[in-house]
């Protein structure tokens, strides 16, 4: 299948995983596709509902996409702004905190771009007092001819899914957004993981955890929670415990969070279900289920 990637970046970015995801998502949606996490918008822009809530803590992703939304963005306006502060990149060295520095004032969602396509490691990290921080990726020739292009085509794509359906974007926290869900919908979660990952708009600690586990709960509709199950460190408790009434998926997958090279190793994914997931995965159940011994026996694998 054809993965349409959206042009902000992220750690732990779900574009690989886009298709397990689209496997175990109902076919059937009679509502809403509501997502408390949307972050850079990946699962939602391939999934492509006909009708979306899309909502997240960070204000400058939702400024991002409601500026494609309203036409303030659009493929043109980004080529000519990333040719023309590329070249300024190009010719002042320190230019990328400039504009740092300029987003933090006004935070114009093009700067936001910038600096998101041009900052260390495709890190979105914002100190306690809201201003982005981090450093330059050392490339002055960020923005060539070539990746300005695949930037344009990746905004001219998420465009057209946006116009073609009924896409609402909202900056709040998630339980606002869990509580605006009916029956009908379906809700896809991908909250910071426990224990692995934060920064200031996504901090997350056992009592978010414990208070998405409650919502999810009482939901009376479908959902689907992205979260991670173990590396070669340690588990995640929390899938034996609060989490072990559910169906549980999982797939290995290879990438890192946090600024370090020496974090990059392969973490064994999950996705939590409270529906029946599709008869491929239940299968590998009987295939594989000796390799996570101790779990439930509705864990999948």
């Amino acid at each position: 299948m054809k993965i349409f990637v959206p042009p902000i970046k992220s750690q732990g970015i779900k574009t690989k995983l886009v298709p397990w995801i689209k496997d175990v998502t109902p076919k059937d949606i009679k509502g809403r596709w509501i997502e408390p996490f949307m972050g850079t918008g990946v699962v939602a822009f391939n999934i492509q509902p006909n009708e979306a809530i899309l909502c997240d803590s960070n204000p400058h992703l939702i400024n991002f996409y409601n500026a494609i939304k309203d036409g303030s963005i659009n493929p043109n306006i980004t080529r000519a702004f990333l040719e023309e502060e590329g070249n300024k990149l190009l010719r002042i060295e320190d230019y990328y905190y400039e504009v740092r520095a300029r987003f933090n004032e006004k935070h114009h969602p093009l700067d936001f771009l910038f600096i998101n396509r041009a900052g260390f490691n495709g890190m979105i990290r914002f100190n306690r007092k809201g201003g982005h921080n981090v450093p330059f990726c050392k490339k002055p020739n960020r923005f060539a001819k070539s990746y300005v292009t695949k930037i344009v085509n990746q905004v001219d794509n998420i465009e057209k899914i946006i116009k073609r359906g009924d896409y609402l974007f909202i900056n709040q926290e998630f339980q606002d957004t869990i509580k605006m869900a009916t029956k009908e919908d379906v809700i896809y979660c991908d909250p910071p993981y426990i224990d692995r990952y934060v920064d200031y708009y996504n901090g997350w600690n056992e009592e978010d955890e414990n208070s998405l586990n409650a919502l999810l709960d009482s939901f009376e509709g479908k959902f689907i929670l992205s979260t991670w199950h173990s590396n070669k460190y340690r588990d995640n408790e929390y899938l034996k415990t609060i989490w072990k009434k559910f169906h549980i998926l999982t797939k290995e997958h290879f990438y890192h969070l946090g600024g370090n090279e020496n974090n990059r190793n392969s973490m064994l994914e999950a996705l939590i279900l409270n529906h029946e997931p599709p008869k491929v995965e239940k299968e590998k159940l009987h295939r594989q289920q000796s390799l996570f011994k101790g779990y439930e026996a509705n864990t999948l694998v």
